[in-house]
């Protein structure tokens, strides 16, 4: 198994530098790939922000990429949630904070706007401090 960098994820999703984009897909072809979390959250970014991706198309490149032969994504129940939370108008970022909290009852915040996305759409209550 080998694990990949955002740069690599992005030129397979975006496809905008022919030859890193062969490249990444060649990468992909070749067996077992582990895309770590917080590389999840970077190409997230990196979608949303220098591509102008909306959450919707960034949720969908994500999905997909994680739904490739071979591919395994770290904390993968963690990424799904914050995927849906995605959906349902929260931040990636925010969202997978809220997702990877595991057991917990509680996360708080001083992000107010994150508080009021938040509620009622996620397992964890989340609250202003």
């Amino acid at each position: 198994m080998i694990a990949v960098d955002t740069n690599v994820v992005v030129r397979l999703l975006v496809g905008d530098d022919p030859r890193q984009s062969a490249r990444a897909k060649a990468i992909f072809s070749q067996g077992a790939i582990l895309i770590p979390k917080s590389v999840v959250l970077e190409t997230a970014w990196v979608l949303s922000y220098a591509y102008r991706q909306d959450r919707a198309s960034v949720a969908a490149a994500i999905r997909a990429v994680a739904g490739l032969p071979d591919v395994e994504i770290e904390d993968s129940p963690s990424v799904a949630r914050a995927l849906d939370l995605v959906e349902r108008g929260i931040d990636f970022a925010d969202a997978l904070h809220v997702a990877s909290g595991g057991d917990s009852q509680r996360f708080v915040t001083f992000d107010r706007p994150l508080a009021r996305r938040a509620r009622g759409v996620t397992r964890i209550e989340v609250t202003g401090a």
